[in-house]
């Protein structure tokens, strides 16, 4: 296992994206994810059709937790975020860290 720390000015779904292509990992579980962001998109799926996305673009604070898989170098994070207006949850499409930080745990599979 390791850990991908995001850092300010950094968005989370590109540095994972990045770390495990430079260590050579196709396929992981992302164990767990915490931190905390200034904005994000998340995306849920319509009644109707479950092969469609709602994206929600959020530009406030959030506390987030998460878990996620990498399949053949694709990351793909479910997250929860937590708010001053409340709690989203979904696909995280993408995530800015400007004042904290994102740590995502990393459990590569053979």
């Amino acid at each position: 296992m390791f850990v991908v720390s995001v850092g300010k000015g950094q968005e989370v779904v590109e540095a994972v994206t990045r770390e495990v292509a430079s260590r050579g990992v196709a396929n992981a579980a992302i164990v767990s994810l915490i931190g905390a962001v200034e904005g994000c998109c998340v995306s849920v799926m319509p009644k109707g059709d479950p092969s469609d996305d709602i994206l929600t673009t959020y530009e406030q604070p959030f506390e987030m937790s998460g878990t996620g898989e990498i399949k053949d170098g694709k990351v793909h994070i479910h997250a929860v975020m937590g708010g001053e207006d409340g709690t989203v949850s979904g696909h995280l499409h993408w995530a800015k860290v400007d004042h904290w930080f994102v740590n995502a745990y990393v459990l590569p599979i053979d």
